[in-house]
């Protein structure tokens, strides 16, 4: 299967503080369990670069970690880019729009 590049959003609802970054810390955590998943934490969501089937695996555990941590409800949003007529790649798809812009 080729690479697909995904943004997930987790968001834990029912917390103690408005401070979200300890949940995404854990998020980030599992995350870095799987090797075979290239990921980039942004301010918003983090992206994942990597098979398709890995990513859904990792984002289903991901999405447990905030009720681990004592959330009472999560909200995951994921978005998902494949496209299968050639390879592509999270640094690709940022280079080839700063080529646009110049």
């Amino acid at each position: 299967m080729s690479n697909v590049i995904v943004e997930v959003t987790i968001v834990p609802l029912g917390t103690a503080t408005p401070s979200l970054s300890p949940y995404v810390a854990e998020v980030e955590k599992v995350l870095a369990k799987y090797t075979k998943i290239k990921s980039m934490l942004t301010p918003m969501a983090t992206i994942l670069e990597g098979d398709l089937d890995d990513i859904l695996t990792a984002i289903r555990e991901m999405h447990e970690a905030p009720f681990l941590k004592g959330a009472k409800r999560v909200s995951t949003r994921i978005s998902i880019d494949d496209r299968r007529d050639k390879q592509t790649s999270m640094e690709r798809k940022v280079k080839v729009v700063k080529d646009l812009m110049k």
